[in-house]
């Protein structure tokens, strides 16, 4: 996806100084038909396959390895790190001969390998407790028809970034901004002001991002991507309305309507040079706004979780990646173990600089709330509650047409209700 170095950055941005820059039916592991696996012979050698370019970084996980394994004498754990975008296939590939006893998942990934059978069912390994501590919207990163396929490995999402002497020079304050409905009240004052041309910038070219966008509007609008039956089905009520809702801020010339030929980047290059007074944007946002090399606001950004809809709701996109264990892994209880280890708040905490933590009293520690307290402040709402995009086995089939409809209604080809149409019959039945 283009989008997904920008996205890597961000799992690393609520570091100040962070260390990176982002065929069978699916649950038994082999050789056991129940989570009996993984309580027994936590021996052997694993092997771990992880995404390089962004979280913990090499050394980070090199330093939890060998913590790990003076704990734990009897496992030695050897890990391997590709490109994200080498990580998906490397994943499937690897999955028949149980090369990996452990690998790192993509949120949009669970749907697919569930149902392949390429990693196992860890629902009775859950802790009843983690419902209760684990963020809400991390905990369903892996969640497959109530079934979890792996254990959080680091939060993220987007957060609405405002100019605040934009916001001053109309009499805005961050209050006005809570709504969908006020943001776009706030921005034609600015645009009214003259303060700027288009006062809010988005991540809408055909790609990822423009997914991503549109699964916030769609949470706020309260609506789900998918039916009871895991069809997609956003053809009417919330799917149309938070459609029709982007293509007025385009028709108003409230939003840019170069917005559709932006990814993430774009619209931070905008915001940083003046030219944007909000945005929907990763974490990471917040540290190149107040790059002086980069920007042109340095301390007037405000950074706060994504407005409510008309639903009262204001989730923000599940962008998190998890760590699952392979259907064929030949040490599954030594793999859990590992997994248990180093996704805990302890080993989080520590290396929070490098990667969020999934964990809901870490937010009120004064060791991570010091490492970017802005970003802490909104990230601790905005990860307890995250909508995921569309949990189905077909994913890239899905998405693209989410990709080009979207893009039809915003570009005036189609209303938004055939628009909406179309995406459900091309991802339904391709």
């Amino acid at each position: 996806m283009k989008t997904r170095n920008r996205r890597m950055r961000a799992l690393a941005a609520l570091g100040v100084v962070a260390a990176t820059s982002l065929a069978l039916s699916a649950c038994s592991i082999t050789g056991a038909s129940s989570s009996k696996a993984l309580d027994s012979g936590a021996t052997g050698t694993i092997n771990v396959l992880l995404m390089k370019q962004a979280g913990y970084s090499e050394s980070d996980v090199a330093s939890m390895v060998k913590d790990f394994e003076a704990k734990n004498p009897k496992i030695t754990v050897k890990t391997t790190f590709v490109a994200y975008e080498a990580l998906h296939d490397k994943i499937v590939t690897s999955a028949p001969a149980g090369t990996y006893d452990a690998v790192a998942t993509d949120v949009i990934w669970p749907a697919e390998f569930a149902t392949k059978g390429i990693v196992a069912d860890l629902t009775s390994k859950f802790p009843s407790s983690w419902k209760k501590t684990m963020l809400g919207g991390a905990l369903n990163t892996s969640e497959y028809k109530g079934k979890y396929y792996g254990v959080p490995w680091g939060p993220s999402t987007k957060l609405f970034f405002f100019n605040k002497d934009m916001l001053a020079k109309v009499g805005a304050t961050q209050d006005d901004v809570k709504t969908w409905d006020g943001v776009l009240a706030v921005a034609k004052k600015i645009k009214d002001a003259g303060i700027v041309k288009y006062p809010l910038a988005w991540s809408w070219s055909q790609a990822e991002a423009l997914v991503c966008d549109y699964a916030q509007l769609l949470g706020a609008w309260g609506g789900t991507f998918t039916d009871a039956k895991g069809k997609l089905a956003i053809n009417k009520g919330a799917g149309v309305e938070a459609l029709t809702w982007m293509k007025k801020s385009i028709d108003e010339g409230l939003s840019d309507p170069a917005s559709t030929t932006f990814l993430e980047d774009d619209t931070d290059k905008s915001m940083a040079s003046g030219k944007t007074a909000m945005e929907l944007n990763w974490e990471s946002t917040f540290r190149d706004l107040n790059d002086p090399t980069i920007s042109t606001i340095v301390g007037k950004a405000g950074v706060m979780q994504t407005p409510a809809g008309p639903s009262g709701k204001n989730p923000g996109v599940n962008g998190s990646m998890a760590l699952s264990i392979g259907a064929k892994s030949k040490h599954p209880a030594a793999a859990w173990k590992f997994i248990e280890y180093v996704t805990s708040e302890a080993v989080q905490e520590k290396f929070v600089q490098s990667n969020s933590s999934d964990w809901k009293a870490s937010y009120s520690k004064p060791s991570v709330i010091a490492t970017n307290p802005e970003v802490v402040k909104a990230a601790a709402t905005a990860y307890d509650s995250m909508i995921p995009r569309p949990q189905m086995p077909n994913y890239n089939t899905v998405s693209q047409a989410l990709q080009v409809e979207i893009q039809n209604a915003l570009l005036g080809k189609k209303t938004p209700q055939q628009a909406m149409d179309d995406a459900v019959n091309a991802a339904n039945n391709g």
